[in-house]
């Protein structure tokens, strides 16, 4: 499997730890990848708890914006459904 891919399985993980309410897995993986999607993983990890600063930093960090989903888990979806289109 090439880095990449792992990557993109360690994504799919900390989307999954997230769903289920894991946020400190889901953290572990998501500040340790320097992937777009893993700033978007953080972003939302932060605003699920509650600390909308660190949350809008890690979005500018990406091409979403915070308030462009009100629904965490809807959220989590659109990301695991971008992870599994990458994989």
């Amino acid at each position: 499997m090439s880095d990449a891919s792992q990557e993109l399985q360690a994504l799919k993980a900390a989307v999954e730890f997230a769903r289920n309410g894991d946020w400190h897995n889901a953290h572990l993986i998501a500040q340790d990848s320097n992937h777009q999607l893993a700033h978007w993983i953080h972003a939302v990890l932060h605003k699920i708890e509650g600390d909308e600063w660190n949350s809008r930093y890690w979005y500018r960090r990406t091409d979403k914006n915070y308030e462009d989903f009100a629904d965490s888990r809807a959220e989590l979806s659109a990301i695991l459904q971008i992870l599994e289109d990458q994989s």
